[in-house]
């Protein structure tokens, strides 16, 4: 577990990986995750997909990729989850923690998540986990009742309420 994160620059938005399996100042294993969202008539709509595993709704997640920023992982993710493509925002909107029981007892079970907006542009018809996941356009009002996260579901709120578009 000697995963770092290299900074290049003071800016969040170029710090690259260097290692997968990145431990957090917290000692947990850092994740990314893309907060999707888009503006529908003046309504803001988040993106939340089915995880694979229980199908419960989740937003688009996974680890740090070797020499890409957080940002761009994140980005990533909502690509290979959902086939989305659009702008990362550099820095993240907020953080959460869970932890996963469907792993041997030696594995490390406790994650942190750090969230990077992505704004919507358009969905690929083709990627790596089409068919795998179910994905739904909602309000983040509605959002934060379906996600089971405490801190997530304050993040979802959080974000509602820093945008200008109605959020219900």
């Amino acid at each position: 577990m000697n995963g770092k994160l290299l900074p290049v620059k003071s800016d969040f938005a170029q710090t690259i990986a260097t290692d997968k399996r990145i431990k957090a100042p917290s000692g947990r294993l850092l994740q990314v995750a893309a907060l999707v969202w888009r503006d529908n008539h003046g309504k803001l709509e988040v993106l939340l997909i089915t995880s694979r595993g229980t199908g419960r709704w989740i937003i688009p997640k996974g680890w740090p990729q070797v020499g890409k920023t957080l940002p761009q992982a994140a980005l990533r993710e909502a690509y290979e989850e959902a086939g989305v493509r659009g702008a990362v925002a550099v820095r993240p909107v907020g953080s959460y923690c869970y932890e996963k029981t469907d792993l041997p007892p030696e594995a490390d079970c406790a994650f942190t998540v750090d969230v990077f907006p992505v704004h919507f542009s358009h969905q690929e018809k083709h990627y790596p986990e089409r068919g795998e996941r179910q994905g739904e356009w909602m309000s983040p009002k509605e959002a934060a009742k379906r996600v089971d996260e405490p801190e997530l579901k304050a993040i979802l709120r959080r974000f509602a309420m820093a945008t200008n578009m109605a959020a219900q």
